[in-house]
């Protein structure tokens, strides 16, 4: 039977996403009126951060989805790494408002009250953000998906964010030390700021081709070696310039494969043609572009004079 992370597509989940955020963003705007609690109203901030960022990630999968056109022939998949990198932004933000209001609040504590309730909605939302956190997190391993990856660990982040707030607000309820509240609410905000940075970083990394992870690389570089060939230790297929990048969903790999100058065309391309297949199946979604040269022929690429 399949998962239930296999069946959803990315534009699913986030659209799961956006129901979610709008519960909990009930759920604890609730028991921050309740409580009069900074660290539950920073719980809050932190979700209505997370309703924005999957609206946004919500449409940046979809652009992604479109298929290839006259201005894009390449696709749209790099579209999900601004998702990501919106979220990071959001995240920042919302830290920084967070220290803000606890500050005042340190400066000035007020009582709290009805803190039963109020930690009961907290643990209630707690449980549906992890919920769909998990099953997030495995889809977007599935589909390879960032922006799906960004919006599950930024509500496992939210999670861990309610777990501080409520040990925090227990302990300020058992002592009476009412600055344990804003203290707590600092210390969600630093921590939500760090997944913020992640996240802007991983963003970064795309949008500047970063290289396919070292798993992929190792099972590309596996079927190259399975059709290298030697004989009597010449080089009659031998492959080089071997570079990889991925963009959101997709992953690609451009090389040379150099073989005997006397060989046919025909020939030469039923190897290459072997070659895509071999590489494809062993990394579904890869698209790979292979030079065909002799082997006496080397073609060099970054020449400071192909820039003039």
């Amino acid at each position: 039977m399949t998962a239930l992370w296999q069946r959803l597509t990315p534009q699913r989940l986030l659209a799961v996403s956006v129901g979610v955020a709008l519960a909990t963003i009930a759920l604890k705007t609730l028991a921050w009126w309740l409580t009069g609690s900074v660290g539950l109203l920073s719980d809050a901030m932190e979700s209505i951060v997370n309703l924005a960022a999957a609206l946004f990630g919500l449409w940046m999968v979809t652009v992604a989805a479109r298929p290839a056109d006259d201005d894009h022939p390449y696709g749209h998949h790099k579209a999900e790494y601004f998702s990501s990198g919106f979220e990071g932004i959001l995240i920042i933000v919302a830290a920084a408002g967070i220290v803000w209001a606890a500050l005042q609040r340190l400066w000035d504590p007020q009582p709290l009250q009805r803190l039963d309730w109020g930690l009961a909605l907290s643990v209630a939302s707690s449980a549906l953000n992890g919920g769909l956190a998990w099953v997030m997190l495995r889809a977007a391993r599935v589909h390879r998906s960032l922006a799906l990856e960004a919006d599950a660990r930024h509500l496992f982040t939210d999670v861990w964010t309610s777990a501080g707030v409520v040990v925090g607000l227990a302990l300020a309820w058992a002592t009476g030390w009412l600055w344990l509240d804003p203290v707590v609410a600092i210390g969600v905000a630093l921590n939500i700021a760090r997944e913020g940075g992640h996240l802007l970083w991983r963003s970064g990394q795309g949008l500047m081709d970063q290289a396919v992870e070292p798993e992929v690389r190792a099972a590309i570089d596996a079927v190259l070696a399975g059709f290298a060939h030697q004989r009597d230790g010449v080089d009659i297929v031998r492959f080089d310039h071997v570079h990889t990048r991925k963009a959101g969903q997709r992953r690609y790999v451009d090389l040379h494969m150099h073989m005997p100058a006397g060989w046919t065309l025909g020939r030469a391309a039923a190897l290459r043609a072997s070659v895509e297949q071999a590489l494809m199946s062993a990394v579904p979604g890869l698209r790979a572009t292979i030079q065909l040269l002799p082997n006496d022929v080397e073609a060099h690429f970054d020449d400071p004079r192909d820039l003039k």
